[in-house]
């Protein structure tokens, strides 16, 4: 519990200051997710994240998170015992597979494999509390955590959407869809240019937007590659990012409903709406025509999570997180900010006002975080102030003004654009301010020639 240095009594890991923040983020988290169990069951009638998560201890799990989970985890270890985790959860995994096999278990989606990687991150928290002391069993449960919130995040995401769906019965859509003839209904033209591409395109687009979450490990792998070398985490990387954009995000769509263009205007993208709740079967080929904007009902399935677009929201804080890197990780991650943008648009997801609010809220939500590591200052603090100033803006105009908007396009239009370049320009000037600048090489004083 206690250790000596240089003849002193210096208290264990667990009492420095550091892991105490650490320890106290922890119980955040479960808190929130307690308190999240008990709204979903309470106010929603549905198994909350928690449940949901221990159901998937033995049940088959969704495909993606566990081993991406594992993958993050995996950062803290040697390359040994890498391969022995991945061994020892693929074995896992095998031993499900058969025992479902064996049983004739119904599997949904047809996916059997997850298991094993979540039982491999809990035994490697047990481990690092039974058999880790100091840095070293701070830095493992620092990467069992990460793991386990990415994994905990899909859960507590899928919850937040269900709560959304079956608390807020009536819908904004009609508002943002007039407002978004500021913008020239950018969601029914991308409709129909992604219609005209046929199955290739449509394919291309699908695997990028259902995969961001893929595209966001791969990336923050390179950023913690060196963690297991250097035995600490860096100060900023792109999981807490996301993380904090899949918290924050929800709540707005508690405050601002929106089901999207496909389902409000169309028959709904898997047809879990449909008709019978949208206004008329006009997207993509009709844009809908001026009138005053009401809420509508809409269904008790159909997750209210348009605005803003935190797909957009992710993927720009997949392209701020590439720009260090290699040109390939540089070009990855434009392009996956570029098909996102067009799959949230062509897909009849989001209006094209979700992506302007998206992408104010990734900036502020990065500034603010940046400005957490290296301490406040006052152009942290003005940046953070001023993009939260600017999305409550935009909310509030997309929900009092859309007519007067509608009817000014050539006017409120390049505002709500100058308005979002105006967060990106104080983004890129106020971190460039933050870089540190290399010092110039100091010339060598001339030596006086001997007499």
């Amino acid at each position: 519990m206690f250790s000596r240095t240089n003849g002193r009594t210096a208290p264990a890991a667990w009492r420095q200051p550091h892991a105490i923040l650490w320890a106290t983020a922890g119980v955040a988290t479960l808190g929130f997710l307690i308190t999240l169990e008990i709204v979903a069951r309470c106010y929603a009638g549905i198994p909350g994240p928690l449940t949901e998560q221990a159901k998937e201890m033995i049940f088959a799990p969704k495909p993606g998170p566990p081993y991406a989970g594992l993958a993050l985890m995996m950062v803290v270890l040697t390359w040994r015992q890498r391969f022995i985790a991945a061994g020892v959860a693929i074995g896992i995994d095998v031993v499900f597979a058969l025992v479902r096999w064996a049983i004739d278990a119904r599997v949904a989606d047809g996916h059997s494999f997850g298991n094993g990687a979540l039982w491999v991150m809990l035994g490697y928290a047990v481990i690092a509390v039974t058999r880790r002391s100091g840095r070293e069993r701070v830095l493992l449960l620092k990467g069992v955590g990460l793991g386990l919130l990415l994994v905990i995040g899909r859960k507590t995401g899928d919850t937040w959407l269900l709560i959304t769906s079956k608390t807020r019965p009536a819908v904004l859509d009609q508002y943002v869809a007039t407002a978004d003839h500021a913008l020239g209904q950018p969601s029914w033209l991308m409709g129909r240019i992604v219609e005209a591409t046929g199955p290739v395109g449509t394919h291309l687009l699908g695997v990028v937007y259902a995969q961001l979450a893929v595209a966001a490990v791969v990336v923050a792998l390179y950023q913690l590659r060196n963690v297991e070398a250097e035995g600490r985490f860096p100060r900023h990387h792109l999981v807490r990012t996301f993380l904090v954009i899949g918290l924050l995000g929800p709540g707005i769509y508690m405050l601002f409903p929106v089901v999207g263009p496909v389902f409000a205007y169309g028959p709904g993208a898997s047809g879990t709406g449909g008709v019978q709740w949208a206004v008329a079967n006009l997207w993509p080929h009709t844009p809908p025509a001026l009138s005053a904007p009401h809420p509508m009902l809409y269904d008790e399935i159909t997750p209210r999570n348009c605005m803003p677009s935190l797909h957009t929201a992710w993927a720009t804080a997949i392209f701020i997180h590439t720009r260090k890197g290699p040109r390939l990780l540089r070009y990855a991650g434009t392009f996956w900010l570029t098909a996102t943008l067009g799959a949230t648009l062509g897909f009849g997801y989001h209006y094209g006002t979700d992506l302007v609010a998206g992408v104010v809220f990734s900036l502020t939500i990065e500034v603010a975080l940046r400005s957490l590591d290296r301490g406040w200052d006052r152009s942290g603090i003005q940046l953070v102030t001023y993009g939260a100033t600017v999305f409550t803006a935009l909310l509030v105009s997309y929900r009092c003004l859309p007519v007067e908007m509608a009817e000014h396009p050539w006017l409120s239009g390049p505002l709500l654009i100058l308005a979002m370049a105006s967060v990106v320009h104080g983004y890129v000037r106020v971190t460039g301010l933050w870089e540190p600048k290399a010092a110039p090489a100091r010339r060598p004083e001339p030596q006086p020639e001997p007499a």
